[in-house]
């Protein structure tokens, strides 16, 4: 008989103090083992993290060192503590913990998937620019992995630690979350998309970091990288699993 998957729940937080206690607290009543990696925040956070400390592990430092960092952080913990997925979760709140069912089932269905939860993209409150930001992402994976994602920008998902420990991204922030997709498309990782909920607070009450400076410009650079790399290993690499695998994902 197989094992069951061992799954912990990781959420990077950068200056959530509003939100981060509510959230672990909320995964906690679906998985035992949650983990926060409080990302160089200033706020307080970290601080009501602590006070929950008896129920759920937080990991702190600083500077802000950006999500993919915080993300890769939870990865070499999972991994460390024999885990065979990560599910990893926003701490603003705009996630529901009621769908982490769904990502246990599905793993438990689907070993060695990437499981993504997909968001529907208009509703109530939803940032235009959020729209737009989601389309442009799934426009630059599907070139540089010949698949085809609906939401490749949401940060709730399911990672399968035993493909993506060894990795060591190009990337630090937001822009990780998407190159962890193209770098597991690269391997021939099955992908797994689910419907989730999702809550977008008012345009007064809404938490973002994203610079749209500086934050497009990076994620354009590294687009201009991974659309290169796909030419003369993405693509290749592809092939050459898809036919030793006998057409079968990894």
């Amino acid at each position: 008989m197989l094992r069951e998957p061992k799954i912990c729940i990781v959420i990077p937080c950068y200056n959530n103090v509003g939100t981060i206690a509510e959230v672990a607290l909320a995964v906690k009543q679906y998985l035992d083992d949650v983990v926060v990696v409080c990302d160089g925040c200033t706020d307080g956070s970290d601080a009501e993290v602590l006070k929950i400390q008896d129920k759920v592990t937080c990991i702190s430092y600083t500077p802000n060192k950006g999500k993919g960092h915080a993300i890769k952080t939870g990865v070499l913990y999972a991994i460390r503590h024999n885990f065979d997925y990560m599910i990893t979760i926003d701490a603003d709140g705009q996630h529901f913990a009621s769908d982490i069912p769904l990502f246990i089932k599905s793993i438990k269905d689907n070993n060695g998937a990437m499981i993504i939860g997909t968001r529907f993209l208009k509703q109530e409150n939803m940032p235009e620019g959020n729209t737009f930001a989601n389309k442009f992402s799934n426009f630059w994976f599907a070139l540089q992995t010949g698949i085809y994602l609906p939401d490749t920008q949401s940060g709730f998902r399911a990672y399968p630690l035993n493909m993506i420990g060894s990795m060591h991204l190009f990337t630090s922030r937001y822009e990780a979350e998407l190159e962890y997709l193209v770098r597991l498309a690269w391997k021939n990782v099955k992908f797994v998309n689910i419907p989730i909920q999702v809550y977008y607070a008012p345009a007064g009450e809404r938490v973002t970091h994203f610079r749209k400076g500086a934050d497009f410009i990076r994620i354009s650079m590294m687009n201009t990288v991974l659309c290169l790399l796909s030419i003369v290993y993405g693509y290749p690499s592809r092939l050459i699993r898809y036919i030793f695998n006998g057409g079968r994902h990894e």
